[in-house]
């Protein structure tokens, strides 16, 4: 047996057998199929992809998409390249999750307007419309988060959010009624166990977690602006403030 049939066993055992049959949906959205969405794009951060996608393929019976303007290789930020499985027109018209990763790519995908067309017409159906990091930038860019609640990054959060009708919350993970977004690039193992609680049970999520051996012992505590200190933030803040300063302009403009 190896590590993905291990992986799909140890949570197969975990369903208890009320869950077993499709992903569940809340009860104000519409019925959705098992596919899951998942965006790809130049300059994405690929850590928000493979968190999430390394605890959600369990969900779907091999469903799951990865999804880009075309088919194959999409470079991430950092020059690791995920290969796109389907494009925006072979992607199923109906999915049960629609997801977007944040990355470099942000600003440039909150002005493209066939991302933005592809995530309006797939959020008119699915069941859960969600993000980590700055991919909330990007749904709120397509009209997706407009009276939502919703996190992202720290360092946009607060800045950009609002000036995409979003109300900004300081949280590792944020659901308000069908959307869930996540906040910046480790939150996405957060994020994907939190969504797989809601779709499969808490103890689907939690053999999720022990399989991966989830347990974060950092070795500094500066995960988060408060802890690091102005210093480490200031440095931070430097990395990012191209970023910062793209999404802003991309959120004024919309």
């Amino acid at each position: 047996m190896d590590r993905r049939d291990f992986t799909a066993a140890a949570l197969a055992a975990a369903l208890l057998p009320r869950h077993a049959a499709a992903l569940a949906a809340p009860a104000s959205a519409p019925e959705a199929t098992t596919a899951i969405a998942m965006l790809l794009y130049p300059g994405m951060t690929a850590l928000d992809v493979v968190g999430p996608q390394e605890v959600l393929a369990g969900l779907t019976g091999g469903t799951l998409h990865l999804v880009a303007k075309n088919i194959g290789p999409v470079e991430s930020d950092t020059g690791l390249a995920i290969v796109a499985t389907h494009d925006f027109t072979t992607c199923p018209r109906d999915v049960a999750v629609l997801f977007v990763p944040g990355g470099d790519g942000t600003p440039a995908q909150m002005r493209d307007a066939d991302t933005l067309g592809f995530l309006r017409d797939r959020a008119a159906r699915a069941a859960w419309i969600t993000s980590v990091c700055t991919g909330s930038l990007i749904l709120g860019a397509a009209g997706l988060l407009d009276g939502y609640r919703a996190t992202s990054h720290w360092c946009v959060r607060d800045a950009v959010l609002p000036l995409l009708g979003a109300m900004p919350v300081d949280a590792r993970v944020v659901f308000d009624r069908n959307r869930v977004t996540g906040a910046g690039i480790s939150a996405g193992l957060d994020f994907a166990l939190a969504l797989a609680a809601r779709l499969k049970g808490d103890s689907y999520a939690q053999t999720a977690q022990l399989v991966a051996e989830y347990a974060p012992q950092p070795p500094f505590h500066a995960g988060t602006p408060a802890d690091a200190g102005p210093e480490i933030t200031r440095a931070a803040g430097a990395i990012l403030a191209e970023l910062v300063e793209g999404s802003r302009k991309a959120a004024e403009r919309r």
